[in-house]
């Protein structure tokens, strides 16, 4: 099983990394929807530029295992106060799913802060290569 473990834990990136790199794209392509629906919320809508870079720049770190922790963590402080905010009304079943995704999405993602992004990566590119 420990010849698995490099390979689970790019493939655990992969996975974890998607949903915010897919996000992040597609906030540029509705941009102005996205910004309607921040400030609906009460976030200022100048606020959907920095959202799109630490969505791509952490998902992209989390996935080339990139200053991998360091991302995870922009992505945890991301996802706290989205999650508050966007997420909170517990009537609607899919508010209460997305809530607990979120909660999902930071436990995987304190994984890779806590213990890095695997051999497969470029944080452990000498590690790998020996």
């Amino acid at each position: 099983m420990k010849n698995m473990q490099p390979w689970t834990s790019l493939l655990a990136r992969i996975f974890l990394s998607a949903i915010f790199i897919k996000s992040g794209i597609g906030k540029i392509f509705s941009g102005a929807s996205t910004q309607q629906y921040m400030e609906s919320s009460g976030v200022p809508g100048w606020l959907l530029i920095p959202t799109i870079i630490v969505l791509l720049i952490g998902g992209l770190s989390v996935l080339m295992g990139y200053k991998a922790r360091y991302g995870a963590l922009v992505l945890v402080g991301f996802l706290i106060p989205a999650t508050l905010i966007f997420h909170n009304v517990f009537i609607e079943p899919a508010q209460e799913v997305a809530f607990m995704k979120n909660l999902g999405l930071m436990g995987g993602l304190l994984m890779v802060t806590a213990f890095g992004p695997g051999r497969i990566s470029f944080d452990e590119k000498s590690t790998y290569s020996n």
